[in-house]
């Protein structure tokens, strides 16, 4: 569909109450495919979305094109282009994000959150590369590595299916601890690679994961590219400074959260990561953790995730 300047691309189910699902890095509408026929089923409007620079929507290569201004423009122009008021916003990942800052920049447009896998906390209080910076004179960090036009994409582009593969078994709770943290990011100045600080993946299939599933997923970004999905990281500066200039109110409307217990996102935020939702988040009903489960959550544990998501949803539409 048409949104501003760009194309997005949404897969919609079913009839009711809008959900709107945002993936994060590297998904695709596609991460929402074991939520979205049982939403329609339980009567609402599930609408998945492939993220500006994602899938079949467009890509632009400006990285200041995923600032919020842009991102948030995305998600009220696919209300607009759906004719719907209101919806209860979903997010995973950068997904999730975004999401957090919907009720700040579109307070009318939103009914609720349900968020998987990334806590609300406070904002940085020094730009977002420079800590990324920092992070990295201690070891490889992804958020580092991402940041210049061109490094990652030349080492991910060649091998998708290589990159995926890897990416995902050890973002996952098959993998207790992401073993990057324990590489330096640069040896003898030489940067070290991604794939290089990651551990080799199980063969496929896994318990979560069938081949034809994930042959979508290396289809997609082997006609792609990463580019899309590595600039919402480089415009992390611009989304910190955007935010800065705003209000920031804690979040009101009702809000849910589901993570894996073993997600690194967790690990990186400390062991309480959730004390600061209690003051950001009043609206928070609740927080659930899965045990044995990592950063893929709704895909990993889809009857609990899609359970948790209903049972709010129902909470919210009562």
């Amino acid at each position: 569909m048409p949104v501003g300047d760009i194309e997005l691309h949404a897969a919609v189910c079913g009839q009711g109450p809008a959900v709107v699902l945002c993936h994060g890095f590297p998904g695709l509408w596609y991460s929402w495919r074991h939520q979205l026929p049982a939403l329609a089923a339980a009567g609402y409007r599930a609408i998945a979305l492939d993220m500006r620079g994602y899938g079949r929507s467009s890509a632009p290569t400006d990285p200041a094109a995923y600032d919020r201004v842009n991102t948030v423009a995305d998600v009220e122009g696919v209300l607009d282009a759906l004719d719907v008021d209101q919806a209860v916003f979903v997010g995973h990942d950068f997904g999730a994000h975004l999401v957090w800052d919907l009720p700040d920049w579109l307070p009318d447009r939103v009914r609720g959150l349900f968020q998987l896998s990334v806590p609300r906390v406070k904002p940085m209080p020094i730009r977002p590369s420079d800590a990324f910076k920092y992070l990295a004179s201690q070891h490889f960090v992804h958020l580092e590595y991402f940041q210049e036009p061109g490094v990652a994409e030349a080492e991910l582009d060649p091998q998708p299916r290589r990159f995926l593969a890897t990416l995902f078994h050890a973002l996952s709770g098959a993998n207790r601890y992401l073993d990057c943290w324990e590489h330096p990011a640069f040896v003898d100045g030489r940067r070290n690679g991604y794939l290089e600080v990651l551990p080799e993946p199980p063969a496929l299939p896994w318990p979560w994961l069938t081949d034809t599933e994930f042959d979508y997923y290396a289809t997609e970004f082997g006609r792609t590219g990463f580019t899309g999905g590595l600039n919402w990281y480089r415009a992390e500066d611009r989304v910190w400074e955007q935010n800065g200039a705003r209000e920031q109110r804690p979040i009101e409307v009702p809000v849910g959260f589901i993570a894996g217990s073993v997600d690194p996102v967790l690990q990186m935020l400390g062991e309480h990561p959730f004390e600061q939702m209690e003051e950001l988040v009043p609206g928070l009903r609740g927080a659930e953790i899965i045990d044995g489960a990592g950063h893929f959550v709704q895909m990993e544990r889809p009857e609990a995730v899609t359970s948790a998501m209903l049972g709010f949803l129902g909470e919210v539409h009562r």
